[in-house]
C-alpha cells in the first residue's frame, strides 16, 4: 500500500513542478497572479526533485 502511496504522489508532485516551469505553455500566466517568476521556477523545481524522489522511494526494491 506504501508504494502505491509513494508512487501516485511522487506523480501528482512531479507534474505540479513540470505545470510550474510550463505554466505560460498552459495558458495560467502565474507571474501576473503571483508576482516573482523565479520564486515560481525554484518552486517547480523543489516539486520536480521530490517528486522523483518519492518515485524512487516507491519503486526501489526492499531488501
Amino acid at each position: 500500500m506504501q508504494t502505491i502511496y509513494n508512487v501516485t504522489m511522487g506523480i501528482i508532485i512531479t507534474g505540479i513542478g513540470i505545470l510550474m516551469f510550463f505554466n505560460e505553455s498552459f495558458g495560467l500566466n502565474l507571474a501576473e497572479k503571483f508576482g516573482d517568476p523565479l520564486m515560481i521556477d525554484l518552486f517547480g523545481g523543489l516539486c520536480v526533485v521530490y517528486g522523483i524522489f518519492r518515485l524512487y522511494r516507491g519503486l526501489k526494491k526492499e531488501d
